[in-house]
């Protein structure tokens, strides 16, 4: 059973940043994807960013290319979701999920694991 526990949300201004973080439990196949997705206030579940546990691609949503950064540190089982010049768009409660590829990195439904999520707050 893979486990995924985010950590980092918080309350911010427009503008300013943030970083998430995401524990994952010990995985054993190479081709594990982790995603990031969010969930605004009163909408469904959307992507934000993805990377394969090994290899250099990442992938983002439009809405935060430019202002997200996605990365992970394999040694301490992390993936970090670096988030610059926030805006108050980018409010919602924030996921850290995985699943094993290859498969659509950006699909919802297709991710196994998922954290409870932690509250970012973007204020204007």
């Amino acid at each position: 059973q893979v486990h995924v526990a985010e950590s980092g949300g918080g309350l911010v201004q427009a503008g300013d940043s943030l970083r998430l973080s995401c524990k994952t439990s010990e995985l054993t196949f190479r081709n594990y994807i982790l995603g990031w997705f969010r969930q605004p206030p009163g909408k469904e579940r959307e992507f934000v960013a993805a990377i394969p546990l090994h290899g250099s691609s990442t992938y983002y949503a439009d809405s935060v290319k430019g202002r997200f950064t996605i990365s992970r540190d394999n040694a301490k089982r992390i993936v970090a979701l670096q988030m610059n010049n926030l805006k108050p768009e980018d409010t919602a409660i924030y996921f850290c999920a995985a699943m094993l590829g290859p498969k659509p990195y950006d699909s919802r439904d297709d991710y196994d694991y998922w954290g409870q999520g932690t509250q970012v707050t973007v204020s204007s």
